[in-house]
C-alpha cells in the first residue's frame, strides 16, 4: 500500500488524528468524572489527579521522544508511544481502585506524548515557513473535530455502557491508528541527528533552547495559552454538573460550544496566515483570549446562575486558542529544522508540565466556586499577552 504524499487531505487527517488522541484522553472520560468520583467514594480533587496525572505523564514522555526521534527515525518512535498508550487504556477501563486509575493514567501521558511530538517534528520536516503554519493550523482544525464529538460520545458511553467504555472505545482507536501509521505513513527524517542519545546530552540540549530567544517566547505563548485551556478542561464538568446542576448530555453540548470556538478559530487564522501572516494571527489570538478570560471571569461573579456567561466566553478564549496554539509550534520549530523533535518535546513538556500544575490548583477550590476556573482562565489569557513584544523582536516567519 503506498504512502501517504506530503500536502494531501489523507496526510494532513493522519497527523491530526495523531495529535488528537492529547486531547481524546482528556475530554472524552470527562462527563464520567462524576461517576468515578461516586464509584471509588473520592474526593473532586482526588478525581481531579487522573487529569493531572496524565499531563504529568505527557510532559515526562516527551523528554525523550523527540530526541529519539530525531536520531532513530519518526515512525518507530511513534509506534512505541501508541503501543504503550493502547495498553495504558487497557488497563484504566479495568482499574479496581482510583489508585491504579492514577497511575494507568500517567502512563496514558507517557504514550500519548509519543505521537504528538513526531507528527509536529514530521510537519517541521516537510513543510516551510507559512507553508507550515497553514499546515499545523489545517491539523488544528482536524485536532478540534475530535475533542467537539468526544465529550458527546462520552456521555453516550456513560450513559450506556459505564465510565469504563471510554477508555476501551479509545483502545479501538488506537488499532486503527497503529495499523494506519505502518502502513500509509512515511518516514520523513531525511538525516539522523549525530550526537548520542543519552540524558546528558538531552538536557544539554534543552537547556541551549531554554536560553535561545528564537525559542522561548513561543514556549511562553504556548504554556499560558493551554494552561487557560486545561483550566476550563478540568474544572468545567464539576461546574457545569456540580454548580449548574446539568447531568453529563448537557455538559457535553456546553463544552461543545467551547470546542466550536476553537475550530472556528483554527479555520480563520489559515486564512489570516495566507493573508496577513502568522505573526499577525498569533496577535489576534492573544485579545481574544484576554478577552474572553475577562468577560468569563466577569460574569462568573456578576450572573453566577448563568451557564452562557460560562460558555460563550470560554469559546472566544477558545477562538484564540485557535489562532495561537498552531503558530506558536511553527514559530519554535522554524529556526531549528535539525533537532525538530527535540523542540517540538520541549515545547510539549512545558505546555503540559504547566497546565498541569493550573490543573491541580483549580481541581483544589473548583468544589467551592466557579471562579477558581473562571479566575484562572482569565489570568492565563492575560499572561499570554506578554510574549508578544518578544516574538516581534525575533519573527521568524518574516
Amino acid at each position: 500500500m503506498a504512502h501517504l504524499k506530503p500536502g494531501t487531505l489523507g496526510l494532513t487527517a493522519l497527523l491530526g488524528l495523531l495529535t488528537a488522541i492529547g486531547p481524546l484522553s482528556t475530554d472524552m472520560y470527562l462527563p464520567s468524572l462524576p461517576s468515578i468520583q461516586r464509584h471509588f467514594g473520592a474526593s473532586a480533587g482526588a478525581v481531579q489527579w487522573t487529569l493531572s496525572a496524565y499531563l504529568i505523564g505527557f510532559a515526562i514522555g516527551q523528554i525523550f521522544y523527540g530526541p529519539l526521534a530525531d536520531r532513530r527515525g519518526r515512525k518507530p518512535v511513534m509506534m512505541v508511544g501508541l503501543l504503550l498508550y493502547g495498553v495504558a487504556n487497557l488497563a484504566s477501563a479495568f482499574a479496581p481502585n482510583l489508585e491504579v486509575l492514577i497511575g494507568a493514567r500517567l502512563l496514558q501521558g507517557i504514550g500519548a506524548a509519543g505521537p504528538m511530538v513526531i507528527a509536529r517534528a514530521i510537519v517541521r520536516d516537510l513543510y516551510e515557513g507559512r507553508e507550515a503554519g497553514q499546515q499545523l493550523a489545517r491539523m488544528g482544525t482536524i485536532m478540534g473535530i475530535v475533542p467537539a464529538i468526544a465529550p458527546v460520545l462520552g456521555a453516550a458511553l456513560e450513559v450506556t455502557l459505564g465510565w469504563r467504555a471510554n477508555f476501551l472505545g479509545v483502545v479501538l482507536l488506537v488499532i486503527g491508528l497503529t495499523f494506519t501509521v505502518i502502513l500509509r505513513l512515511p518516514e520523513t527524517l531525511r538525516t539522523p541527528l549525530a550526537a548520542p542519545f543519552s540524558l546528558k546530552e538531552i538536557v544539554k540540549g534543552y537547556h541551549a533552547l531554554i536560553r535561545d530567544p528564537r525559542f522561548t517566547p513561543f514556549a511562553w505563548l504556548s504554556a499560558m495559552t493551554y494552561a487557560g485551556l486545561f483550566a476550563f478542561i478540568s474544572g468545567s464538568s464539576f461546574v457545569i454538573q456540580g454548580h449548574f446542576g446539568l447531568g453529563p448530555t448537557a455538559f457535553a453540548i456546553a463544552f461543545g460550544v467551547m470546542v466550536l470556538g476553537y475550530i472556528l478559530g483554527t479555520l480563520v487564522a489559515q486564512k489570516v496566515v495566507v493573508r496577513r501572516g502568522s505573526l499577525k494571527a498569533i496577535e489576534i489570538g492573544v485579545w481574544l483570549q484576554a478577552a474572553g478570560g475577562l468577560v468569563m471571569l466577569v460574569c462568573s461573579i456578576v450572573i453566577p446562575q448563568a451557564l452562557a456567561g460560562l460558555a460563550v466566553p470560554m469559546a472566544i478564549y477558545a477562538m484564540g486558542v485557535g489562532f495561537t496554539l498552531p503558530q506558536s509550534a511553527a514559530g519554535a520549530l522554524m529556526p531549528f529544522p535539525e533537532k525538530a523533535g527535540s523542540v517540538s518535546s520541549l515545547l510539549g513538556i512545558l505546555q503540559m508540565g504547566f497546565a498541569a500544575l493550573i490543573g491541580v490548583i483549580v481541581g483544589a477550590f473548583v468544589a467551592r466556586t466557579p471562579v477558581a476556573l473562571t479566575g484562572m482562565t482569565a489570568l492565563m489569557g492575560l499572561l499570554s499577552c506578554l510574549a508578544i513584544p518578544r516574538i516581534r523582536r525575533t519573527n521568524p516567519f518574516s
